[in-house]
């Protein structure tokens, strides 16, 4: 595939991101025309590579997907750069970096645990995301001082709430914070929608003596040949 000649400028400003994960796809981009998924997980060791394509898009860096055919024959996600005209380096420069400070802070308003779980974690297994997607409004400059405005999440539910907001059309168009803020990933405990969708959505995990009965409902609904969700939900309405 041949690379796109791009302007001067715009490789210049690109080539100024220093963060390790945004500049690694960039460069390769910068070389190769494109980079794929099987590329970011074999040859840089990215085991969820839309993370580190959205790092890039994060510096203002417009990127487009596309599909190509993998090593194994099947079609896999490829990445190259966007329209460059497009391109909002002054905005979004790059996310603000997280202090510890904020991470103290945040444990000590909700405690070490999951926004979207409400389990407890170790502190060094929660992120902090901001609550408004950092796509849709960028960096404001009050918001390092306003704790309320990020949120701790475990791994598996940053990376589902990425994927929501990644397939949300305000996320995709409109890019309205005002969306976002009566959206579940946002603000789960006071929500209208949940990625522009009248859905309701409740999250559960089971930890330590918890997970006996985790089994116990699984062995239950396997049983009644349901699914774990349609099971549960036949508990709950039980007993409301």
């Amino acid at each position: 595939m041949n690379k796109a000649r791009l302007p001067k400028e715009f490789v210049r400003l690109c080539k100024k991101v220093t963060a390790k994960r945004p500049r690694t796809v960039i460069e390769h981009i910068l070389k190769h025309g494109f980079i794929t998924t099987q590329q970011l997980k074999d040859r840089y060791g990215y085991n969820h590579p839309p993370r580190a394509v959205r790092d890039v898009k994060e510096n203002g860096i417009p990127i487009e997907m596309f599909r190509v055919e993998g090593t194994d024959g099947r079609k896999i996600a490829a990445y190259r750069f966007g329209d460059y005209k497009k391109a909002r380096f002054g905005k979004f420069a790059g996310r603000t970096a997280f202090t510890k400070e904020l991470r103290r802070h945040l444990v000590r308003l909700n405690g070490a645990r999951c926004a979207i779980y409400l389990e407890p974690f170790d502190e060094r297994d929660l992120q902090i995301d901001h609550r408004i997607p950092f796509e849709v409004s960028g960096d404001q400059p009050e918001e390092g001082s306003k704790a309320a405005d990020f949120m701790l999440l475990c791994g598996s539910a940053n990376r589902a709430k990425s994927w929501s907001c990644e397939h949300c059309a305000n996320w995709r168009a409109q890019k309205e914070p005002h969306i976002c803020r009566s959206c579940y990933w946002a603000y789960p405990d006071n929500y209208s929608h949940i990625a522009m969708r009248p859905l309701r959505r409740l999250d559960l995990m089971w930890t330590g003596n918890e997970v006996q009965s985790y089994e116990q409902l699984k062995k239950k609904s396997e049983e009644l040949q349901q699914t774990m969700p349609a099971y549960v939900k036949r508990v709950i309405e039980k007993n409301l």
